[in-house]
């Protein structure tokens, strides 16, 4: 069964997707990165960005290198996404397909409208029964 754990308190979702996407490849993960097309473009943007020490080999899908990527960055999930990773949802809904994943993460801002949202999607994992871990960053400093 997926396992689904939501990081509450970001203040600036795309620079903490950014961090726990280096964090996560360090370890060995490889992700779906799910957002809207304007937060995939951004994503995108802000990684490029980084310093060469920082720098995080990612694709955007569609890109012939999705399969040896280990970061693809997505606004919508298809068959076509391999499912043997985790799936970062930056996005206001639960996606569609989510349950092909052993691991979704749901980043959530500080922002009234995220958070109801996050609120919704919660409520969906649980009335299915899925165990959902919370990590609240303002009590950890890392927001």
């Amino acid at each position: 069964m997926t396992e689904v754990a939501f990081h509450f308190g970001a203040p600036n979702k795309l620079e903490y997707a950014g961090r726990l996407l280096r964090k996560a490849v360090g370890r060995g993960a490889r992700l779906v990165v799910l957002g809207s097309h304007d937060m995939v473009r951004r994503l995108d943007a802000h990684l490029w960005a980084q310093s060469p020490t920082e720098f995080l080999a990612h694709c955007v899908d569609g890109d012939p290198s999705t399969s040896r990527s280990p970061v693809v960055l997505a606004s919508a999930l298809h068959a076509g996404l391999p499912a043997d990773r985790v799936l970062l949802n930056l996005s206001d809904a639960v996606p569609d397909g989510f349950d092909r994943f052993d691991r979704v993460i749901e980043v959530v801002s500080h922002d009234e409208e995220d958070r109801l949202a996050a609120r919704g999607r919660w409520k969906h994992y649980a009335q299915r029964g899925i165990a959902i871990q919370k990590h609240d960053l303002n009590l950890k400093g890392a927001a």
